[in-house]
């Protein structure tokens, strides 16, 4: 499976991180699956971590098409950060951040899972995973 999603239950942290080739297939499913755990869940946050993507297989046309999704995060007051360590995916992060703007204000896109977590003002969070 090219993604993980864990959750840290003390700090309210749902995570997915991509592996491998990302498709757009693929983030489409970890969108839906998305939105049903934070259904469940209630995280005070969120982070997508795409550090461990080594072929951008996804387009522009599916950032467009997510972007204009009801978001994940249904609190618009909650923060949600992507990682995003190379050109083209920070490209992409950015791209979705500026289309998502109006219903997404909290969105971060970072280069790294430090970073996440300094904005989150978090050390060393104990992630469990949420599907197998």
């Amino acid at each position: 499976m090219p993604y993980q999603i864990v959750y840290d239950r003390t700090n309210r942290i749902i995570r997915a991180r991509f592996e491998g080739r990302v498709t757009d297939d693929e983030l489409m499913d970890v969108y839906r699956l998305g939105q049903k755990l934070v259904g469940q869940l209630d995280p005070q946050a969120g982070i997508t971590d795409f550090s461990g993507v080594t072929t951008v297989a996804f387009t522009p046309e599916t950032i467009y098409e997510l972007a204009a999704a009801k978001p994940i995060m249904r609190d618009p007051g909650r923060l949600v950060i992507f990682v995003a360590p190379t050109p083209h995916v920070y490209g992409m992060a950015r791209m979705f951040e500026i289309l998502g703007e109006g219903t997404r204000p909290n969105l971060h896109v970072v280069r790294t899972l430090d970073q996440a977590y300094k904005l989150l003002n978090v050390q060393d969070p104990k992630f469990e995973p949420v599907i197998k």
